[in-house]
């Protein structure tokens, strides 16, 4: 797992998530609107998938 993306999902949620679609940076953009932890949960989430789908 990469460290930089791991901190840039602490940090800046939307941003560590713009290798997937559109859709997925919007929804991660909006629940870090919505509050910061579930957009850091979200990316940390989809960061693990994209892991998971490599293995």
């Amino acid at each position: 797992m990469d460290i930089r993306r791991l901190v840039l999902a602490v940090i800046l949620p939307p941003a560590s998530v713009t290798n997937k679609e559109v859709g997925t940076v919007m929804l991660t953009g909006l629940l870090t609107l919505l509050g910061w932890l579930p957009g850091v949960a979200f990316a940390l989430f989809m960061i693990n998938q994209e892991r998971l789908a490599k293995a």
